[in-house]
This record gives C-alpha cells, sequence and structure tokens, in this order.
C-alpha cells in the first residue's frame, strides 16, 4: 500500500514570531523554519508503517516556495521514498492545499493519506477534513494510535468525554495528533541519502486546481501585554475586585 503524507514548511516552533509594523502579516524574514511539529508525527508513523511490513512505498508531499524542497527532503531523510513539491509563490489557504491534495491522490492512487490535525502557524485543523470530504473518503482526526488491518483502520482519537475508537474503511484520511509517536532523530548518514532520492516539482495549473485565496486577513497585531497580577488577603477582597474591579462576577 502506498501512503502520501503532507509535510508543510513553518515558522519553527521555538521562534516567537512578531506582527510586522504596517500590521500585513506576520514578520518571517530571517526567520528559522522547519517541518511543522504535527507533519512531522505524521512522517514517522509513515515510516513505523513501512518497518512494520504494512506499506510499500512512502510519497512526502509540499505546497509552497521553492524553499519547501527542504522540508521535504526533511521528510525524506526520516524515511519517504520521494517527495512533490507543489510550487507556488502565491499563499495557499486550507481549501486550495485541500484541492490540490485530492488532485495528487488521484494521480497516485494511495490507500492512506497522512496529515497533521493543524499547522502550528494558522491553527485551521480543516485540511484534512476538506480532503476527505473531496474525495469521498473516511477521515479519523486528531488520532493518538494507528493500526492497519484487514481493509481497516483502527484508531483511538480524543475526544471532550475521554477516548474514541473508530474502524475506518480503507482508503481513508487520518490527520494525527503529537501523542502519536515521538519522531526519530536524523542522522547525518539519512541526510545525505535524501539528497538522491527523487523529488518532483509541479506547478499547481499542471493539476487543474484554482490556487486563488478565498479569504482576506486585514489586519495582524500582538495581543496586548498582560498585567502583573496582585496577591489579595483574604478572599472577601478577592470576590470584591473580581466584582467591583474586573466586573466578571
Amino acid at each position: 500500500m502506498k501512503v502520501l503524507v503532507a509535510v508543510k514548511r513553518v515558522v519553527d516552533y521555538n521562534v516567537n514570531v512578531r506582527a510586522k509594523t504596517d500590521g500585513t502579516g506576520a514578520d518571517i524574514a530571517n526567520v528559522k523554519m522547519s517541518m511543522n511539529p504535527f507533519d512531522e508525527v505524521a512522517v514517522e508513523e509513515a515510516v513505523r508503517l513501512k518497518e512494520a511490513g504494512k506499506v510499500s512505498e512512502i510519497v512526502a508531499v509540499s505546497m509552497g516556495v521553492s524553499a519547501c524542497q527542504d522540508t521535504i527532503r526533511t521528510a525524506l531523510a526520516m524515511g519517504a521514498d520521494r517527495g512533490i513539491l507543489v510550487e507556488s509563490d502565491t499563499e495557499l489557504q486550507s481549501l486550495a492545499v485541500a484541492k490540490l491534495l485530492k488532485a495528487l491522490v488521484d494521480k497516485e492512487a494511495p490507500g492512506l493519506v497522512l496529515l497533521g490535525k493543524q499547522a502550528i502557524d494558522d491553527d485551521s485543523n480543516q485540511t484534512a477534513q476538506m480532503l476527505a470530504a473531496l474525495l469521498g473518503w473516511a477521515q479519523g482526526t486528531f488520532i493518538s494510535k494507528l493500526e492497519l488491518g484487514d481493509g481497516k483502520a483502527t484508531v483511538i482519537r480524543e475526544v471532550d468525554g475521554g477516548l474514541e475508537t473508530d474502524s475506518l474503511t480503507m482508503p481513508t484520511v487520518i490527520s494525527v495528533d503529537l501523542r502519536l509517536n515521538e519522531p526519530r532523530f536524523v542522522k547525518l548518514p539519512n541526510i545525505m541519502k535524501a539528497k538522491k532520492k527523487p523529488l518532483e516539482v509541479i506547478k499547481p495549473d499542471a493539476l487543474g486546481v484554482d490556487t486563488s485565496p478565498r479569504l482576506v486577513y486585514s489586519n495582524y497585531r500582538e495581543p496586548p501585554a498582560r498585567k502583573a497580577g496582585i496577591k489579595v488577603p483574604d478572599v472577601a477582597t478577592l470576590v470584591d475586585k473580581l466584582k467591583n474591579e474586573a466586573k466578571v462576577i
């Protein structure tokens, strides 16, 4: 079975992102970029499935500027077999990404699509759901355990009331949570081998997808600085301040 894994290039989670002074977006000039942590978990799970003999090929897919090739190479170093970059210099929103992924699924015919449940830059948490709807496939979202067998995917997902176990008919779309696994450390020899693995670069037009943005973000601003907390001598003073100063009760 072939697995398609979507990976996104985002600002590294250790970077403190600032808004541009004119409010037109986030200032990401000269900041460290890396693979979205949730997508890294998805790649690790695909590699583990291949090591277990349940997957024959892993295709890592990314969308965006040319520098996204570095993100794909990281996935290849982790164990993916080949990569595909849908290169675009324009903003690719969730619906456009889902449509591009559908076009690639139609082309590659995988039995499973793995994605991170969300990206840490926009936190949309909707690409996997949109893709499953476009494909008409079963979906398992924010899963913390995955087992494959007999044409079924058994997943455990976290819900408000605890844990939910679902049995999904293959092919299926699955978005993963951080609790699913711990991604492996990429060793230098694997990084060197990844440079020789095939990486195809295509344009959105070649897939017949209109990637025009549907949403316009008009203003970006940083949250206001929080005021320092204070200590109160007793409960009565606390209640008084909550009622008369904070006006929350």
